[in-house]
């Protein structure tokens, strides 16, 4: 018997404005409210507004609570400043990625580690199940917030019309709490889009109150509602993996080509350790395939779980491919053979429905924002 998704506090609001709903991780999400490449192209030349209350958030308390997170994930969670977040990862024992999370540090003993939706209950499930014998609290915070975003250049000017929190002193990964239109909140300068933008962490109950402020303040400098559609495509071409695709329990972070994000020089062991280090000796000596870009030479577009072919030889796969607005052709991530990864690799192809379609092999992100 299949439950019906979870509803966000915006989604009468979504559904006034036109949107076209999806089921996404067990949530009704919007996919996109009229063009999802408009929507692409305000966040790459304007801005835009998205809702992503579908993310899961946990707090970690206690006196112990950053020992505990360096424990039990890869980053050095001692090391995040107080208004700082990291980008880090949750492996399995064997190195296998579980997640790939952001942990904010919002005070001297406070946490907040936000989950990927299809995977916030087993980040939960990890967290507690690793908490024994340290001093700290894990707690299930899914419920008490809603996540706003405002991406893209214009981000800065309409954030400014309606808070008075500093946001020029607040730097890319880091956070501080303030009020916006009114509302309480969390300002985060993170994003996943490869702009410049604001994360919003509110109460459910003041998200409509907060989006409709935005909505308004944004309206002189082009923002729009966006859909997950053109977040799919904006974090694609910035080169972002997305858990599921890029991503999996099958691959550790050295695999993924990510393996910066594993701290082996922090203090106390940590989950999956000794596997991490074998996968890093691997991808130094004799690495597995590569996380490369594919540009491609026609129109057809390659998907997820397309092969990658070379001299009539599988090679590879694709993990992502969609059309990008910003590129005008289409694009793909996929792991590819470590002797077909270098930039300008000649011959390679994706296999699309039998019809072998050549793609230039490029370096990642396909996208890059002029700072």
């Amino acid at each position: 018997m299949s439950t019906a998704p979870r509803l966000t506090a915006l989604d009468a609001l979504h559904r006034s404005l036109g949107a076209t709903m999806t089921d996404f991780a067990g949530w009704d999400m919007p996919l996109r409210y009229a063009s999802e490449r408009d929507e692409h192209n305000a966040v790459r030349t304007r801005a835009g507004l998205f809702d992503l209350s579908h993310m899961g958030e946990i707090t970690v308390t206690g006196p112990e609570a950053a020992a505990f997170l360096s424990y039990a994930l890869v980053g050095n969670i001692a090391t995040v400043g107080n208004g700082r977040a990291r980008y880090t990862m949750i492996v399995q024992e064997d190195g296998g990625i579980v997640d790939d999370l952001i942990v904010y540090r919002l005070g001297e003993t406070e946490y907040m580690v936000v989950a990927n939706a299809g995977n916030a209950q087993i980040v939960l499930d990890a967290l507690t199940e690793r908490v024994g014998g340290f001093d700290a609290e894990v707690r299930d915070d899914r419920d008490a917030y809603a996540l706003l975003a405002v991406q893209g250049p214009e981000s800065p000017a309409i954030m400014k019309a309606v808070t008075d929190a500093d946001l020029d002193g607040l730097k890319y990964y880091a956070g501080l709490p303030g009020t916006v239109a009114g509302v309480p909140a969390l300002i985060a300068r993170t994003g996943y889009t490869g702009e410049d933008g604001f994360e919003l962490f509110v109460a459910p109950e003041h998200a409509e109150q907060l989006w409709r402020a935005l909505t308004e303040a944004g309206a002189p400098h082009g923002l729009i509602p966006c859909g997950l559609s053109c977040r799919d495509t904006l974090r694609l071409e910035a080169g972002m993996p997305l858990y599921g695709h890029e991503l999996t329990t099958a691959l550790t972070p050295f695999d993924a080509g990510l393996g910066r994000v594993v701290k082996f020089e922090k203090e106390g062991d940590f989950v999956g350790r000794e596997a991490l280090k074998a996968a890093a000796e691997r991808a130094e000596t004799a690495p597995p395939r590569k996380l490369v870009g594919l540009v491609a030479e026609g129109r057809r577009v390659p998907r997820a779980g397309f092969p990658v072919v070379a001299d009539g030889k599988v090679i590879g796969e694709v993990t992502s491919g969609a059309p990008s607005p910003t590129l005008g052709k289409p694009i793909a991530m996929a792991y590819v053979d470590a002797a077909f990864a270098a930039p300008g690799t000649e011959g390679v192809g994706v296999d699309i429905r039998g019809t072998h379609e050549p793609y230039e092999v490029v370096a990642l992100p396909f996208y890059k924002r002029q700072k």
